[in-house]
C-alpha cells in the first residue's frame, strides 16, 4: 500500500479536510477508523495506522467512526487521474459492476483474470474486489436506512447484499450499531415511504473551494429539452440505469451538493450516485489543480476569481459522445436543437411529477436503426453519428466507467468524421480525463486571443505543456474568461451569449 505515514500524520493532525477520501486513520486503540479532518481529539501517534481505503480499514477490523463519517467523504481523486488497470476497476465497482456480474465480470471488462484484478487492488488499496464492493454495499445501505422508510428486508436487497443477514451483519460490523439503531440516531426529516416511492434524498460532499457558477451553467445552457432542465435552483435531468431508469435533482450548496433521486428500482442507488459525483467531478482536488495552474501568469487572474472551478461531465459518456457530434462546429443554441429532435422521435418516454423532463436519452441501439438520410444535418456529421453510434452499438468503442482512456482515443480517432475536438471533448467530459485538451476549440482559442497565449493549436499545445496533468481544468478557466450563458448560473445575471463553445 502506497501510504506515507509521515505525510499523513501531519494531514491529521492539521485536520486537513483536503485530504478526506485520500486515506483513512485507524486508531488500535478504540478500533474506530475516521477521516483525516475528524475533529475529535487527536489520537497518539503510536496508536495509529493509515489505510488507503475505507474497505481496507473495515478489512482490518475498524468500524466507521460514528462523528465525522468517513464512509460519506469525496473519493480519492486519484481514480480520475490516472488511467491504469487499479484506476479502471475502482471506477468499475463504483459503477457496480461487481454487485451485477462479480469479480468475473469486472475481470472481464477489464481484460484480465480475477486473481491479476486482486493482485492489484490488494497491493494498492489493501483490499481486493469484494471488499471494495461491500464498502460500497455499506454505504448504500446506510443512505436507505437513514433517509428512507424501507423495511430492512428491501434496504438489504437493494443495497446488493445477499441475505438478510449478510445485511446486519456489515450494518454492525461497518457502524458498530444494529440497522434499527442506526435508523433511529438519524436525523433526517424528508424520508420517502414505501417501495413505490423510490425517493432517496442525500448530501454529496466536496472538496473545498467549489465554484458552481460554471459548472451548473453550463449543463443548464446545455440542457437538452426533455432530458435536462434548470427548474427552481436546481438541475434536473433522466438517468439510464443498469436496472431501470431514475430522474435526479442536483442543488448547490455551500458546503455540499443536494441530491433527490427518483428511482424506478433502488438497486440502481449506488450506480445513480456514483453517476452524478462523475457528472459535477466532485471527487477533484481543487487546490493541487489550482496550485499548478496559478503558476502560469496567464492563468493566475482567473484561478483567483474562480477557484475550484470542476469540469462539467456526463452521466453517460455514450450520450455525451452523440451530443459532441451533433455539437461539431455548430452553436450551443444548434446543437441542443439537434439533439431535441433524436430526443421527441426515439427518447424513451419517463413521467415526471415533479418538472418538464418526458424521455430519456435515445440508446446507441435506437439511433444505429436510424435512416442517416432522414436526420436533418451536413451529409460528413450523418456519417460520423451513424458511424459512432454502430460501433457504440456493436460493442466496438467501450466509452464505460472502466474504459481505457487511450484505447478509446484511438478507437474514436478511427471513425469517420471524428477529429482532435471530438475526442478530446468526449475525452475530457465523456470519459473524464483531467488532462484532456481540445486545442481546436473556438472557445479556447478566442479566450487564448484575450489573454495572450499562443493561438495556433501547435503553439497552444507547447504552452499547454505546463498546465498538464490538469489541461481539462485549464480549459474550464479560458471557457470562464467569455462572456458566455455557460459561465453563468442561471437566475443570477443573465449574460449575452457568444458562440464558440458548444460541447
Amino acid at each position: 500500500m502506497h501510504i506515507d505515514h509521515d505525510r499523513c500524520l501531519r494531514a491529521m493532525r492539521a485536520r486537513d479536510a483536503r485530504f478526506d477520501g485520500w486515506f483513512f486513520t485507524a486508531v488500535r486503540t478504540t478500533g474506530i477508523y475516521c477521516r483525516p479532518s475528524c475533529p475529535a481529539i487527536t489520537p497518539k501517534a503510536a496508536n495509529v495506522e493509515f489505510h488507503p481505503s475505507a474497505a481496507s480499514a473495515q478489512r482490518a477490523g475498524f468500524r466507521a467512526c460514528k462523528r465525522c463519517r468517513p464512509d460519506a467523504s469525496p473519493g480519492s481523486p486519484e481514480w480520475d487521474l490516472r488511467a491504469d488497470t487499479t484506476a479502471r476497476a475502482v471506477r468499475l465497482i463504483a459503477d457496480g459492476v461487481v454487485d451485477r456480474e462479480g469479480v468475473a465480470g469486472l475481470a472481464r471488462q477489464l481484460g484480465y483474470s480475477a486473481r491479476q484484478i486482486e493482485r492489484h487492488l490488494q497491493a494498492e488499496l489493501g483490499a481486493g474486489p469484494l471488499a471494495l464492493a461491500r464498502a460500497h454495499r455499506a454505504q448504500t445501505a446506510r443512505i436507505l436506512i437513514e433517509t428512507t422508510s424501507l423495511p430492512f428486508g428491501d434496504i438489504a436487497f437493494a443495497a446488493g447484499f445477499g441475505s438478510i443477514r449478510s445485511f446486519n451483519d456489515t450494518v454492525r460490523t461497518v457502524f458498530d450499531v444494529t440497522p434499527s439503531e442506526l435508523r433511529g440516531r438519524s436525523t433526517c426529516t424528508t424520508r420517502s415511504h414505501g417501495p413505490a416511492a423510490g425517493v432517496v434524498e442525500l448530501r454529496l460532499p466536496f472538496r473545498q473551494p467549489f465554484t458552481p457558477d460554471s459548472l451548473f451553467g453550463h449543463l443548464a445552457a446545455t440542457g437538452v429539452p426533455g432530458v435536462e432542465e434548470w427548474r427552481d435552483g436546481a438541475y434536473r435531468r433522466t438517468l439510464r440505469l443498469p436496472h431501470g431508469h431514475a430522474i435526479v435533482e442536483l442543488r448547490p450548496r455551500p458546503d455540499h451538493v443536494g441530491c433527490r433521486l427518483r428511482l424506478t428500482d433502488l438497486r440502481d442507488l449506488t450506480a445513480a450516485v456514483g453517476r452524478c459525483r462523475h457528472l459535477l467531478d466532485l471527487d477533484a482536488d481543487p487546490v493541487a489543480v489550482d496550485e499548478l495552474l496559478a503558476g502560469d501568469p496567464s492563468l493566475t487572474d482567473l484561478v483567483d476569481q474562480a477557484p475550484g472551478r470542476r469540469i462539467p461531465r456526463t452521466v453517460d459518456a455514450e450520450e455525451f459522445a452523440v451530443r459532441a457530434v451533433l455539437g461539431q462546429q455548430v452553436s450551443t443554441a444548434a446543437a441542443r436543437t439537434h439533439a431535441a429532435r433524436l430526443v421527441q422521435t426515439l427518447g424513451e418516454p419517463v413521467e415526471d411529477p415533479d418538472g418538464g423532463l418526458a424521455h430519456l436519452f435515445p440508446s446507441a441501439e435506437a439511433l444505429a436503426g436510424v435512416d442517416p438520410d432522414t436526420l436533418a444535418m451536413p451529409r460528413s456529421r450523418r456519417a460520423a453519428l451513424s458511424g459512432l453510434v454502430e460501433a457504440i452499438a456493436a460493442g466496438g468503442l467501450d466509452l464505460g466507467p472502466g474504459a481505457d482512456r487511450d484505447a478509446a482515443r484511438a478507437a474514436l480517432l478511427a471513425l469517420p468524421g471524428l477529429g482532435p475536438w471530438t475526442v478530446e471533448v468526449i475525452a475530457m467530459r465523456g470519459l473524464g480525463d483531467p488532462d484532456a485538451f481540445p486545442a481546436t476549440d473556438l472557445g479556447v482559442k478566442l479566450a487564448a486571443q484575450q489573454l495572450g497565449l499562443p493561438t495556433t493549436p501547435a503553439a497552444l499545445l507547447a504552452h499547454a505543456a505546463r498546465w498538464r496533468p490538469w489541461r481539462a481544468y485549464a480549459v474550464q478557466h479560458l471557457w470562464g474568461a467569455l462572456d458566455h450563458d455557460i459561465n453563468v448560473l442561471p437566475g443570477t445575471a443573465p449574460v449575452e451569449a457568444t458562440d464558440g463553445t458548444a460541447a
